[in-house]
């Protein structure tokens, strides 16, 4: 038995070297990569740089320096639906599940790779919009004056807001990987994940629906309940607890990557 576990481990070594390497020769993935954390950083500092107190003293600092993640998990997205749609729009994918036989096995070291280049990346977006924000709000009157919050880069609250932001952004990219699996086209996958991401929100803010579906939706969405990681503050009058918001964002990704792993073994290339 451990044989065949060194077997199976060696064998998952090699499609991870081999995923990493399609990955990082792709042109396209350090462009969405970069995309992201010009995104995350530029969008936070912008969004910390525009908001004044004692005109809104009340704002949640981390929270609000963290803002471009809203925008930037869209390249993350589209950057996890073409490391594999774009297998199957070139051919590539017979290839690869020639020279990997076991599917679940080149799925899940595709999953690791895009995990861990997105984990990278979304450390450094996260950290440069957080240190913005640390620089910036004291001279927008941040001082912990009027009730208003100073942004602490040693606070607990601060670590979890900005290491949970960085999980979900790979969640996202697990979750992408994982819709694209199943659904094989680009075009498709990206409009079904940014629906889903962007679509659910806009709901929430309409008003019109009734008021426990709108609780539901926050609770259940990918991005309401999975950016309740980013709260410091009112954390008892949030729809989902932080840990639990993405925590509902992992099932998405998991539930994505179980179904498209299901699918990956049942069709043909």
């Amino acid at each position: 038995m451990s044989g065949g576990l060194r077997a199976q481990a060696g064998t998952l070594r090699e499609a991870v070297h081999a995923e990493w390497t399609k990955l990082r020769t792709v042109p396209s993935t350090g462009w969405l990569l970069l995309t992201m954390i010009m995104l995350v950083a530029g969008v936070g500092a912008l969004a910390t740089e525009v908001v004044k107190c004692p005109a809104t003293c009340s704002q949640d600092t981390t929270k609000l320096s963290l803002t471009g993640i809203q925008l930037g998990q869209a390249a993350v997205a589209v950057l996890a639906v073409l490391a594999m749609s774009s297998e199957y729009s070139s051919g590539m994918i017979r290839i690869t599940l020639t020279a990997m036989p076991r599917r679940l096995t080149a799925l899940a070291a595709k999953a690791i790779v895009l995990a861990g280049a997105v984990l990278a990346a979304g450390a450094v977006a996260t950290a440069g919009s957080v240190l913005a924000g640390r620089y910036i709000l004291p001279g927008n009157g941040f001082t912990g004056a009027y009730h208003s919050e100073t942004l602490s880069l040693a606070a607990g609250s601060t670590l979890r807001a900005a290491g949970g932001s960085v999980l979900y952004l790979a969640l996202i990219a697990l979750f992408s990987l994982g819709l694209a699996t199943a659904l094989r086209d680009s075009g498709a996958a990206i409009a079904v994940m940014l629906g889903l991401l962007y679509i659910v929100p806009l709901l929430t803010d309409l008003g019109s629906l009734d008021p426990r579906w709108q609780h539901r939706l926050q609770e259940w969405g990918p991005m309401t309940a999975g950016l309740a990681i980013q709260a410091t503050r009112g954390l008892k009058t949030l729809p989902i607890g932080p840990w639990p918001g993405l925590g509902v964002l992992a099932l998405w990704a998991a539930w994505a990557l179980l179904v498209g792993g299901l699918l990956l073994c049942l069709r043909d290339a």
